[in-house]
């Protein structure tokens, strides 16, 4: 393998070790959401500095696969979770 892509492979490898560790810093609440919207259930986990953004961003990622089209997507984001379990990191 030549030097030059070593070097290029290196430095993406770095960008996305980066991008990672700032992204992961910040999350302190981890929280699994799981929404019954329309007969369809899906469940999903995510990180978030505080309980609040990590419970959006589960409820907005499990809604994903359940809900079709952005009136579903804002239905569904404002349905009352069926469960939810957080946790401090």
């Amino acid at each position: 393998m030549k030097r030059s892509t070593l070097y290029a492979v290196a430095a993406v490898l770095a960008v996305a070790a980066l991008f990672f560790v700032m992204t992961t810093a910040r999350a302190k609440v981890r929280c699994r959401v799981c929404v019954e919207f329309r007969g369809r259930t899906n469940c999903a986990t995510a990180a978030g500095s505080t309980e609040q953004a990590a419970r959006e961003g589960a409820q907005t990622t499990a809604c994903g696969p359940i809900a079709s089209g952005m009136d579903e997507q804002i239905g569904c984001g404002r349905t009352v979770p069926a469960s939810v379990q957080c946790q401090t990191q």
